[in-house]
């Protein structure tokens, strides 16, 4: 293919050679430079032996770096797992010997100059407590060669090239993922390419919800049963797939690929901690869309800190609960049918172990009168993206819920109950990132080809094929993260650590493509007019919900440090 300007086909030089040895090579240095960080960041916020949760307030920066290197860390083991999985297939081409390459090259500069945490805060190994000293493992050969020449403007433009040849649409380079899996995302991208993109910017410039007839045929195709086992009427495949269906679907509009995330929380809070009666009834219905769940945890004056909610749930003479209180940032909470609610049935306790959850029916609203039911009232929340479900305020006073309906029938579970499902809903949202972030790619590219300026494409100035090119590579630095959580979850292994770090990376990721796809559109990404400036606003949510950035660091930094 032959391209206007600058010639970018180079030939094959730019990919290092023994790529695999040395990024193999590589891993073992950033992991002993992690245990030593562990160790130092231990040791600072410990007292008489300790692990202190007073300390790690105090020591943020330190604590929060210290999740961000492990992510890193982590990041590169699973490339390297990824490149050698297509080596033995026969798979490991030029365009991902690039992305493997330049990965390494980027990540472990990083890892020595400093972790972009976010936009102004760059944590070093200094703040972790590390001596230049300690330091040198980094000094290995393999490392300097990587980041001397691994991360190349040649690198970068070579990507571009095979990626502008290889008319990628969804996913460039080999993903390593088996045929099944392989499958499904070409037919969640078949559906989002026809039935999401085409009409996703004019449903969110009218900020409209989205149609009912996209959700009816979702769940045609098993959307909302997905993972739902088929002895309960769901599919019963894997975390996996759920993963491929939600990055597929949120490339489209991530409205549409978090329409799925209230019935996988749902379902995971029923099939883990619901009745024997209470799975019987409520999963088919779940897996066949026939009802609708939304989600309703958070309360204005708590956010994160859970265990201070204080809506209240008090038992009558019936048997039945009344709910009074007040709940926010509620997604999805006006045509909805059940309610995942958590509340606090023991008015003596002011922590987590007072909550219950509670499967609570309402009567899905319309557009003139969201919120019908009886006890309950609502407001919409009006937002710059993230807007095809919409989100709400609500209230409650003396909001019914039958006493059945208190999920696994005990009293004083719901915060435990909740844990359970953070695992699938964070892999779930790393999945949405990385869709959104491909979106971005996608649409910066293109306009990168179309746009003309002095003579020639965009795409064939350095310093705008360098922005596509990376936004390549950590799309597939996160994917891969998030394919190994969702792995992990599926072979019955804990995965909390492992899912927080896809999610913490897969925000950042996305972020940094949106923001730098509509850079290459110049003023024009600043127009309404172009889905770009959609993108932007709907991949700034990523890094606040299901745990804001900071929150997941301070959960992967306590994991960490035990």
């Amino acid at each position: 293919m032959a391209h206007d300007g600058q010639d970018l086909t180079m030939t094959n030089s730019v990919v290092l050679a023994d790529l695999l040895t040395l990024t193999g090579a590589a891993v073992a240095p950033v992991d002993a430079i992690l245990e030593t960080a562990t160790t130092r960041v231990r040791a600072t916020v410990s007292e008489n032996g300790k692990v202190s949760g007073k300390l790690i307030e105090e020591n943020q920066t330190a604590a929060h770096g210290l999740a961000w290197l492990a992510t890193y860390a982590q990041s590169l083991r699973q490339m390297q797992a990824w490149a050698e999985r297509l080596e033995v297939d026969g798979k490991f081409g030029e365009m991902e010997q690039l992305l493997h390459q330049i990965a390494f090259g980027e990540y472990l500069w990083q890892i020595y100059g400093g972790i972009p945490m976010s936009q102004n805060e760059i944590v070093r190994l200094q703040d972790l407590g590390l001596s230049q000293d300690d330091m040198r493992g980094l000094m290995a050969p393999e490392i300097r060669t990587l980041c001397d020449r691994g991360n190349s403007q040649a690198a970068r433009m070579r990507l571009v090239a095979l990626m502008r040849d290889n008319a990628g649409h969804a996913t460039f380079g080999a993903t390593g993922l088996d045929d099944e899996l392989e499958m499904i995302r070409e037919q969640f991208r078949r559906y989002a390419d026809e039935r999401v993109i085409p009409n996703a910017h004019e449903w969110h410039l009218r900020d409209e919800l989205i149609p009912m007839e996209i959700i009816e045929e979702l769940g045609e195709m098993g959307v909302f049963g997905l993972t739902i086992p088929e002895e309960y009427g769901g599919l019963g495949l894997s975390k996996a797939s759920m993963v491929v269906v939600s990055e597929e679907l949120s490339r489209g509009y991530i409205g549409v690929g978090s329409l799925g995330t209230r019935s996988e929380i749902a379902a995971e809070l029923v099939e883990a901690g619901g009745t024997e009666d209470q799975k019987a009834h409520w999963l088919p219905k779940l897996a066949s869309a026939e009802i609708l769940p939304t989600a309703v945890f958070t309360e204005p004056n708590t956010g994160s800190d859970l265990g201070s909610l204080r809506t209240r749930a008090v038992k009558n003479a019936e048997g039945d609960w009344e709910v009074t209180g007040n709940k926010t940032w509620i997604t999805h909470a006006a045509r909805t049918h059940v309610m995942t609610l958590l509340a606090r049935t023991d008015p003596d306790t002011t922590d987590h172990r007072g909550l219950s959850m509670f499967l609570a029916e309402k009567t899905p609203g319309t557009e003139e009168n969201p919120f019908p039911t009886e006890g309950m009232t609502g407001g919409e929340i009006e937002v710059l993206g993230y807007r095809g479900m919409k989100e709400y305020e609500l209230g409650f006073d003396g909001f019914k819920v039958k006493g059945e309906n208190l999920l696994g029938g005990v009293e004083g579970q719901g915060f435990k109950q909740l844990m359970k499902t953070f695992e699938a809903a964070r892999i779930q949202t790393a999945a949405r990132a990385i869709g959104v972030a491909q979106n971005a790619l996608e649409v910066g590219m293109q306009y990168g080809e179309d746009r003309k300026q002095f003579g020639q494409s965009l795409i064939s100035f350095p310093r705008v094929a360098g922005k596509l090119a990376m936004m390549a590579v950590e799309i597939m630095v996160a994917r891969q993260l998030t394919y190994f959580s969702a792995w992990e979850k599926d072979h019955g292994h804990r995965c909390d650590l492992e899912a927080g770090m896809a999610k913490l990376l897969g925000a950042r990721v996305a972020w940094a493509a949106a923001d730098n796809a509509l850079q290459i559109h110049g003023g024009n990404g600043f127009a309404l007019e172009y889905q770009i400036s959609r993108i932007l606003c709907d991949a700034r949510i990523l890094n606040i919900f299901e745990g804001a950035a900071e929150i997941q660091a301070q959960v992967i930094a306590r994991r960490l440090l035990g």
